[in-house]
């Protein structure tokens, strides 16, 4: 079975709406990865090669088929900005799979972030600050909100990599699994 005929439903008929005549090669690799290991998967490809639906196509798919008692994915992204392009991105396309895509950051509504709290779900895009505020504040809560987490997707990894977000990225996650259980 090719990586178009594993997608959900909603995903094929983006790809058709978007008059896509083939998939990319990243996003062949990325969904062969994906759905067939339980490896960690890094993507790698010039900028608009699509990584974005490469990465997203198969976990929604994914979140789709069998759907989390939690947020099933945390997409932890460097910048606000990139968070909030992400999520247009993604909105339009997860609600046709009934999958819930919230975003976390310090501008992001009180109103959002609550109702993100009282049904976690979906996808989670946060900053590492704020998932670090999150596990420090909400500490409690952590294993509803996150108890069902398959997904972890860390953005623009290469910024991350050199300097103390980086480390900071890595000992919230760290801090998510224990925490999370």
């Amino acid at each position: 079975m090719d990586a178009f005929d594993r997608y959900a439903p909603f995903i094929q008929d983006f790809i058709y709406d978007h008059d896509w005549q083939s998939l990319r090669a990243v996003q062949v690799a990325a969904a062969d990865a994906i759905f067939n290991t339980d490896e960690n998967v890094l993507l790698t490809a010039s900028t608009a090669s699509g990584k974005t639906e490469a990465a997203f196509f198969p976990i929604l798919t994914e979140l789709w088929e069998d759907p989390p008692a939690s947020v099933g994915c945390v997409y932890i992204g460097p910048l606000k900005a990139l968070i909030n392009d992400q999520f247009l991105r993604l909105e339009d396309l997860c609600a046709e799979g009934n999958i819930p895509v919230w975003h976390w950051h310090g501008d992001v509504s009180q109103s959002h972030k609550a109702k993100m709290l009282k049904h976690p779900s979906g996808i989670l895009q946060i900053t590492p600050e704020s998932l670090e505020s999150m596990l420090l504040h909400r500490h409690n809560a952590i294993p509803r909100i996150f108890g069902d987490l398959r997904f972890v997707v860390i953005d623009e990894v290469h910024s991350l990599l050199r300097g103390d977000r980086g480390g900071q990225t890595l000992c919230c996650l760290e801090r998510l699994s224990r925490l999370a259980g």
